[in-house]
């Protein structure tokens, strides 16, 4: 591969204008606090020495460094930037991990991506149009440390795009400008990414490939499991380049894969063909929003000879991970209505049914049983997603969200409030969006949605650890994370919090007719009163809210709001 990854190679396939952005996304990326003036400057070096190599300078030493060494190089050939100092002082390959650990994509590193006035930056544009698009991918990167330069890519498309659509109109007045600026959806895409790379760092390779297996299985169910299996592998190699910061790598490998999945469309689904009429860089995420390709007509229900077959253990013995894979392969494409992090859980109660029925005498009686097992496993998932909805439906966005922030500041005590009603809020965002679906949608879509935001709770834990449940739930497995964190009861080690006067003090800004404030300022205290009592029953929660509601009304009709609220 040494070959495959010279510069000059890279800046052929990539060709210039792809391979100088992608070069600016990795500097934004790398040295968040950066100057746009200096990322812009690093990339132009990189992009020159680039263009020598591929023209002529083949053999020149500097050619056939590795990329990610040239890049880094670059970076630590800067004076004035202190940061990375350390990093800088040690020998590849702990000098990218390290440059990786630095990366901060949490929201207070850099301020929020400001909207131009329209009517400046259509102005802007038309001046300076390529500088605009260079700042505008300057600005997503830094902001989105991990996201993959291809999206990042795509999305300055897109927004050049809006650029031209909005402003080349700007003479009929009658356009509305700032509707024409609409917000394109970077945060989610950056969430699911730096999401894949937490499976792989915390669960490792194994599990990030049984993942996409389900997920393949689902989408493309007439594709044979050795077509399937290539794709796992491709896009678990994918995902090591780009989490691992080898943006060029990265690019290279999901071209390959998008060329691959397009061209081999009779194969693999009859649901992509728009897809793949797309510009490249939009594909991919047409292909992951797709819908699933449906079953062969011929495709039995049930999949008796994993059950059993007589020579069930032999083959296990013999086959390990490829007769499991073989076997979440065969029951995914069969269920496109479970999630996949259900399937993974089947896979893995196959895998412990092998291991315990391959030990007696009769494993083919034993194997039997596990399909009870089973049974009673789905209808517990199936019933804990239709619970939840059913009082969703039944009490609303904030009252479901209230439900919520109860059972999870008795679990996770050690969160601030801030962080407590965010990490709900998104929760019942999904009761909204999952709840109204069909049956067979309900799965899969709050069970990966509720990953997402398990997946952000498991990252807040390794930056900042919350308490040994969370811990344990965390690391142990990534298919039963959900229904471990389900399980949490209150903490048990947690010290509450004492009854200080500034605790539970009211003031007058209670009496605001803004509903969400005031929800808002009711969750805090919510919070609050749990983590002061956190075996407070729900009686006594009903008289402690009514005394609120009461001692509200009386204080806000009052003259003297403050004294009163001194007072009571």
């Amino acid at each position: 591969s040494e070959r495959r990854n010279s510069i000059g190679q890279r800046f052929s396939q990539l060709q210039e204008n792809n391979f100088k952005a992608i070069a600016l996304i990795m500097f934004a990326q790398y040295v968040q606090g950066g100057t746009f003036g200096k990322a812009v400057q690093m990339a132009e070096d990189v992009t020159d020495l680039a263009r020598r190599c591929a023209a002529a300078d083949r053999d020149n030493p500097d050619c056939l460094k590795p990329l990610d060494r040239i890049f880094l190089d670059t970076i630590c050939q800067e004076e004035n930037l202190p940061r990375f100092h350390d990093c800088c002082a040690k020998k590849d390959p702990e000098r990218n991990d390290c440059f990786l650990s630095l990366k901060n994509s949490s929201r207070g590193f850099s301020s929020p991506f400001e909207r131009p006035n329209a009517e400046a930056a259509c102005r802007n544009h038309s001046q300076h149009q390529h500088s605009l698009t260079g700042y505008f991918i300057y600005e997503v990167s830094r902001r989105h440390p991990f996201l993959y330069a291809p999206t990042i890519l795509s999305v300055a498309i897109r927004y050049d795009e809006m650029m031209k659509n909005c402003c080349g109109s700007a003479e009929d007045p009658t356009h509305n400008l700032e509707e024409c600026f609409q917000r394109q959806p970077v945060k989610e895409d950056g969430l699911r990414q730096e999401h894949t790379c937490g499976i792989l760092k915390k669960f490792g390779e194994r599990t990030l490939k049984a993942l996409k297996l389900a997920q393949i299985s689902q989408k493309f169910p007439k594709a044979d499991f050795v077509t399937v299996n290539k794709l796992v592998t491709d896009i678990a190699n994918m995902h090591k380049d780009c989490c691992h910061g080898d943006m060029l790598d990265c690019m290279h490998d999901r071209e390959e894969i998008l060329h691959y999945v397009c061209t081999n469309q009779d194969i693999l689904s009859s649901k992509i063909k728009k897809c793949c009429e797309k510009p490249l860089l939009q594909r991919s995420e047409c292909i992951v929003n797709a819908e699933n390709d449906d079953k062969p007509a011929d495709l039995s229900p049930h999949i008796k000879e994993f059950i059993e077959d007589k020579g069930i253990c032999e083959r296990f013995a013999q086959e390990k991970d490829t007769h499991l894979a073989r076997f979440l392969y065969e029951y995914s494409r069969r269920h496109p209505e479970f999630s996949a992090q259900m399937l993974l859980r089947i896979g893995k109660g196959y895998e412990d049914l092998l291991k315990e029925c391959c030990k007696t005498s009769s494993p083919e009686d034993c194997c039997r049983r596990g399909e009870e097992e089973l049974k009673k496993h789905i209808y517990e998932t199936e019933s804990v997603m239709k619970t939840s909805c059913d009082i969703y439906k039944e009490k609303g966005d904030y009252y479901f969200q209230n439900e919520l922030l109860m059972s999870f500041t008795k679990k996770m005590p050690q969160l601030t409030s801030t962080e407590l009603i965010k990490f709900t809020k998104q929760m019942t965002t999904i009761g909204s969006k999952c709840c109204q679906l069909s049956q067979d949608k309900l799965l899969p879509c709050t069970e990966e949605n509720l990953d997402l935001v398990l997946g952000e709770i498991c990252r807040r834990h390794l930056a900042n650890p919350i308490n040994p449940g969370v811990c344990h739930c965390c690391s142990s497995s990534y298919a039963l994370r959900r229904p471990c964190i389900g399980k949490l009861e209150i903490d048990e080690n947690y010290v509450p919090l004492s009854l200080t006067p500034g605790l539970f003090t009211f003031h007058e800004d209670l009496c605001t007719t803004e509903e969400d404030k005031l929800q808002h300022k009711k969750q805090e205290m919510l919070i609050n009163l749990i983590k002061y009592k956190p075996l407070i029953t729900q009686e006594q929660l009903a008289s402690v809210t009514a005394a609120f509601t009461a001692m509200r009304e009386q204080c806000c009709n009052e003259e003297n709001r403050e004294a009163c609220f001194v007072r009571e």
